[in-house]
């Protein structure tokens, strides 16, 4: 038996995919090819917010048609690139083991924040990024970069001081070492989903289904549920300037999940930073309480207001 693999054509979706056809080899002893899709962002030089505005899941929504058409078996994507609203006709049948799911900073002369000049030339294409840089109040300067791994890397110590990427991408890419800085979530929350990939499936493939359900992480599977509930609650897409990350801890009673979210202004005006705590089998209601939260305290005003800011 040989399953199609659809992904991005990148050197870290590659990278990603194949260690998700590693996973199912050994699990089943199946063959699994990989066929390389090519999507709207990776054909576009624009910046991430505009892509998101055009279309919902940019980075995914070519591979879902190629799913849903029968012209793969099962499609990996990050988990953070794929919108909150379900699509009836895929299933997410796997979220393997989680990488770490915090943001690096990798700076000229190996600095750390710290280290950096006030004003220094920071690049990244995130608004999620971009909004907690600035919140810092160090007057850095954010530039608006795409591109992949290697290409932002490259600009470090040309024309940017340092970028800040995914600690999971450098790793899977095994360029970890590049890093200056490994970026503590009190500072700077990742992105929901982040760290995390996702497999999926066509809705009436069981066989399919079931061959990914032996890779499927419960841990990851709780702390993602927790994060993306809380985004959907927002009704913030995947480029909005929302931070959040779950992790799992041994209480008291048993295992305790911990959500922390952020909701940042674009221009590094004060943000709202909430956390809240419960048991794993609570997931989707800790972060869809967490969002209600969040909004009574202002999120959507600020996040309108970012909308804003980009569109001036």
């Amino acid at each position: 038996m040989t399953l199609r693999l659809g992904t991005r054509s990148s050197r870290l979706a590659m990278t990603q995919s194949e260690l998700v056809a590693e996973q199912l080899r050994a699990a089943h002893g199946v063959e699994v090819e990989l066929v390389p899709i090519k999507t709207a962002a990776d054909e576009s030089t624009r910046p991430l917010k505009d892509l998101a505005r055009q279309e919902n899941g940019v980075f995914v929504a070519a591979l879902r048609e190629a799913l849903a058409a029968g012209e793969v078996d099962f499609a990996v994507h990050s988990l953070k690139d794929i919108p909150t609203q379900d699509d009836p006709r895929l299933t997410l049948a796997a979220t393997p083991q989680r990488a770490d799911a915090r943001d690096v900073l990798v700076a000229r002369e190996g600095l750390d924040l710290v280290g950096l000049a006030d004003g220094a030339r920071i690049g990244t294409g995130s608004p999620r990024r971009a909004s907690q840089l600035r919140a810092l109040g160090r007057g850095f300067d954010i530039v608006d970069i795409r591109g992949n791994v290697e290409t932002r890397l490259a600009r470090v110590g040309d024309d940017l001081d340092a970028v800040v990427l995914a600690a999971a991408g450098l790793q899977r890419l095994g360029m970890l070492d590049k890093a200056s800085e490994m970026l503590d979530p009190i500072l700077i929350l990742p992105a929901p989903g982040q760290g995390a990939l996702a497999c999926e499936c066509r809705a009436d493939d069981t066989e399919t289904t079931r061959l990914l359900a032996a890779i499927d992480d419960p841990d990851t599977r709780a702390t993602v549920t927790a994060e993306r509930s809380l985004l959907a609650a927002l009704e913030a897409g995947c480029s909005a300037p929302v931070g959040a990350l779950a992790e799992i801890a041994l209480g008291d009673d048993g295992d305790e999940l911990w959500l922390r979210a952020v909701v940042g202004d674009i221009s590094g005006a004060p943000s709202i930073r909430r956390s809240i705590t419960g048991t794993t089998d609570q997931a989707r209601e800790l972060g869809e309480q967490l969002a209600r939260e969040m909004l009574t305290d202002g999120a959507s005003q600020i996040m309108a207001s970012s909308n804003e800011g980009d569109a001036s």
